[in-house]
Formats: C-alpha cells, sequence, structure tokens
C-alpha cells in the first residue's frame, strides 16, 4: 500500500493544514514508511493465537453492592457557603 500525492492534498487540507510542496513530500514519504512497516504484522504466523484488547488480564476491582444508610445532607449544608431549602446554592455556569 503506498500514499500518493493526491490523498497527501486531501488529508492536510482535512487537516486544516497549510503544508509547502516539500513538506507534503516529506510527509508522504514518512507515511509510507510507516505503511510499509505496518504490513511487516501480516507477515507474523498468527494462526491459532486468540485475539487480545489487553497486554495483562483485566479484573474486576470494585467492592460488593451493599446498602448503607446515607449520611444526614445536614452537616454537609453546614460547611457550605450558602444553602436554601436543603440544597446548595452555587454561581450559574451556563449562560442563557
Amino acid at each position: 500500500m503506498s500514499v500518493v500525492d493526491q490523498e497527501i492534498s486531501d488529508l492536510a487540507r482535512l487537516s486544516r493544514l497549510n503544508l509547502t510542496p516539500e513538506e507534503e513530500e516529506e510527509l508522504g514519504e514518512d507515511l509510507n514508511e510507516i505503511l510499509e512497516f505496518a504490513e511487516k504484522i501480516n507477515e507474523v504466523d498468527t494462526e491459532g493465537i486468540e485475539p487480545t484488547y489487553h497486554a495483562l488480564p483485566v479484573n474486576n476491582v470494585f467492592r460488593e453492592d451493599e446498602v448503607r444508610p446515607s449520611p444526614s445532607p445536614k452537616p454537609a449544608l453546614e460547611n457550605s457557603a450558602d444553602s436554601v431549602d436543603g440544597y446548595f446554592v452555587v454561581p450559574r455556569v451556563i449562560e442563557e
């Protein structure tokens, strides 16, 4: 697989890069080298190898769910700068 000049121009335009012709040529050479290297992966015999998503086993480290009583909101509201009817009052962050 090889990258052609038109593909480099299209890629630069889509990436909103203003490349000189020299930069496009250099980028094309670099991309072709990357693609050649990636094609070498196809030479590896992967018959019988199971696909993986992680190099190491992934285990769930979450604790078991258990019902516990919720803390009272009163101590939290006592530490707030401002509260009304049991709710925190904060500055508006969404503009209309």
